[in-house]
């Protein structure tokens, strides 16, 4: 059965990005991209329906697993898990939709972001700065449509179009 739903590839509205680390100078900031669960949620409904399947999150100790129910269209019932840590940040929540979102990849869905480039950004604030956001959404663009990317890229504000200034 083809899952084109859950591997269709992901649009930048359904692509997040958040700073992981910053270099050693302070003069970048390492970026990764993610997918929120309300992401994964929509996807399987698409592929499957409301209806058509089904997640169990149990709590283990340190973090949750989530096993992720689907049933086909000739009926056949496929089940994967994955596990999370609980996170820093809202514990509970974050472990629960980060087993789900780990669960999801094992459909396919999200796993084409692993391939992504390592991303850095020029600057010295600890946030992704709004200049670099319509580039980080063109480098999806272009992975999308099957352009080359490299290893490696570093967004610098001078990449960025500048706005119109205010009259």
């Amino acid at each position: 059965m083809e899952l084109n739903a859950l591997t269709a590839p992901l649009t930048v509205h359904e692509i997040e990005w958040r700073v992981q680390s910053q270099t050693k100078d302070g003069q970048k900031i390492i970026v990764v991209p993610y997918i929120t669960n309300r992401c994964v949620m929509q996807r399987f409904d698409d592929q499957f329906g409301w209806a058509g399947w089904q997640n169990e999150i149990k709590e283990i100790d340190g973090g949750f697993l989530c096993t992720i129910t689907a049933i086909l269209p000739g009926g056949e019932i496929v089940r994967k898990t994955d596990g999370a840590s609980r996170t820093s940040v809202e514990p509970v929540k974050g472990g629960i939709s980060d087993a789900m979102k780990r669960c999801a990849v094992q459909f396919g869905l999200g796993r084409a972001l692993y391939d992504f480039p390592k991303v850095l950004i020029e600057t010295t604030d600890k946030y992704i700065p709004n200049w670099a956001t319509p580039l980080l959404d063109k480098m999806v663009e272009k992975i999308n449509a099957g352009g080359t990317v490299r290893d490696v890229v570093v967004l610098k504000p001078e990449h960025a179009k500048p706005t119109a200034k205010a009259a």
